[in-house]
């Protein structure tokens, strides 16, 4: 059976680059460490690291055993986060994830009714991109997240166990001002003369806004590229272009700016709420989620 603790300088030698380094990081002699990395080779039976002029590097049995060891490693953590919920180590507190559109406008309403229901329990909530989130979740420092996804690019539900929390409409913002301002519902095929503004290139309303335009038979002209959905706003204010935006992220309303349903004509997302299939869940995480699907149901007007 392989020693987990050689495995895990292994993999300090591959990322470090060198035995002295990984030696330091474990306060132990470079000597100490090489007789264990001696001993891994033994049991593997074959070569795992070689000298190079730039340093230690892996063999291409050190690059697979590396890369074990790392998914192993993460699923130690996992497994000490969930011992910890079981001891009772964490016994009423609760780690949830969110990303920012949820936790500047659903999020609160959830929190909310939560700490009127169960004033004892403590909550921490970590706010971040996806990915961050995705990684949090993995390792155990979250234990469940509200995550988002589109019809083009679907959470694998072999990756965590989701729940449908509600579907977050893509809406329509124009300034006070302009002509279509007053109407209830408008369809993409009306916006083909329009200048539009943005987030960053990467940014997943980017793709919406290319699928829309190209269903509904044109290419958007771009204005203006955005950090965040308040500067887009801000920008559309003054006349500067449209801009979609999912309902959550225009909650919070610019004074001069109107939103406007586009119907069935620009796809919504699904914000859902994610959890390890294998973690053993605390009762708080269960009551949450319980709270977290009421609030939706009461709210779900305001985000379609």
């Amino acid at each position: 059976m392989l020693n987990v603790r050689r495995l895990e300088l292994l993999l300090d030698v591959v990322e470090l680059g060198s035995i002295t380094a990984a030696a330091e990081k474990h306060v132990y002699s470079p000597s100490g460490v090489s007789q264990q990395l001696r001993r891994l080779e033994s049991e593997i039976g074959q070569p795992l690291l070689q000298r190079q002029t730039r340093g230690m590097v892996p063999t291409d049995a050190g690059h697979v055993l590396a890369a074990h060891t790392r998914r192993i490693l993460r699923q130690m953590a996992a497994a000490e986060a969930d011992l910890a919920e079981i001891a009772g180590l964490n016994r009423g507190s609760l780690t949830m994830g969110t990303f920012p559109t949820l936790g500047g406008s659903f999020l609160p309403l959830v929190i909310s009714r939560f700490k009127r229901q169960y004033p004892a329990i403590e909550l921490h909530v970590r706010s971040s991109r996806f990915e961050d989130l995705v990684e949090m979740l993995e390792n155990g420092q979250v234990g469940m997240s509200l995550l988002w996804d589109y019809e083009w690019s679907r959470i694998n539900p072999e990756d965590f166990a989701l729940t449908t929390v509600f579907e977050d409409a893509t809406a329509l913002v124009v300034g006070k001002d302009h002509r279509l301002a007053r109407r209830k519902q408008v369809d993409m095929a009306d916006l083909a003369d329009e200048e539009w503004i943005v987030r960053e290139e990467a940014h997943p309303v980017v793709e919406v806004l290319q699928r829309s335009a190209r269903a509904a038979g044109f290419t958007p002209k771009i204005a203006f590229h955005a950090n965040d959905y308040q500067e887009a706003q801000a920008m559309v204010s003054v006349g500067l272009g449209i801009a979609l935006a999912p309902r959550t992220a225009v909650v919070n309303k610019h004074p001069g700016v109107s939103i406007v349903s586009l119907g069935k004509s620009a796809p919504s997302r699904r914000v859902l709420l994610a959890h390890r299939q294998d973690r053993v869940r605390a009762a708080a995480e269960i009551a949450f989620q319980t709270t977290l699907l009421e609030v939706a149901k009461d709210s779900s007007a305001d985000f379609h």
